[in-house]
């Protein structure tokens, strides 16, 4: 346990910070495993559900959630899902 007391608010808001996250990078598996699975079996939805995906892909980057090279090889691995459906 800390000491300080800026050291307690520290461990505090960095534990929010790391909830946070973590509800964000587990929504985006599992709208990438959605997205996969729709492509197997339900076309037409791929495109407006990555659509979405993206979206949510570059908010994470802006938020500093993921680095900007991991939300751009995704990007490119939808779009390459998508071209193969089409």
């Amino acid at each position: 346990m800390p000491n300080i007391q800026s050291a307690a608010k520290r461990m505090r808001s960095d534990l929010k910070k790391h909830l946070k996250n973590q509800a964000v990078l587990s929504e985006l598996h599992t709208l990438y495993k959605k997205l996969a699975e729709d492509a197997a079996t339900d076309p037409k939805t791929v495109s407006e559900k990555a659509r979405s995906l993206v979206s949510k892909l570059d908010k994470a980057v802006t938020q500093g959630i993921i680095p900007h090279g991991r939300a751009d090889r995704k990007k490119a691995r939808i779009a390459k899902l998508i071209a193969k459906q089409k």
